[in-house]
């Protein structure tokens, strides 16, 4: 796979919901993982979207989740700027790139679900995350 651009959507509960009204526009059929399925099992959060992805007939990519315990959701900054793949070299170096002048969130290393995962905020204010697929 190659690298990919796309946008990740945040929402205060209403993600599932969401997405599935953007399939019924867009085409395709959401991938939707909860909090549940990753240790959140018997929380008030644990039917609510940790990830989810749409891939539309037209090749369009939307991903989106529901905002985890502790952070803020705040409309109009819901937005953030994803790249993924499996080019880990191409990746890491968007990530060090846009790391200059950032505040980085999550550091680019492994998370829970196997893949390198990385979050900041550039110098300009926008919100960025890299994820390099695990082979």
């Amino acid at each position: 796979m190659a690298s990919r651009l796309n946008p990740y959507l945040s929402f205060d509960g209403s993600a599932r919901q969401a997405m599935e009204f953007y399939a019924s526009v867009l085409g395709g059929e959401p991938s939707i993982r909860t909090f549940g399925e990753f240790g959140m099992a018997g929380t008030p959060q644990e039917n609510q979207v940790m990830h989810s992805q749409l891939e539309t007939p037209s090749g369009y990519t939307l991903m989106a989740s529901d905002t985890p315990p502790g952070m803020e959701y705040k409309p109009g900054t819901n937005i953030t700027v994803s790249l993924s793949g499996d080019d880990a070299d191409e990746l890491r170096g968007y990530f060090a790139k846009l790391s200059d002048g950032a505040t980085v969130t999550v550091p680019l290393e492994k998370q829970m679900w196997g893949d390198e995962f990385g979050a900041l905020v550039d110098r300009f204010g926008i919100n960025w995350m890299v994820n390099v697929t695990s082979a």
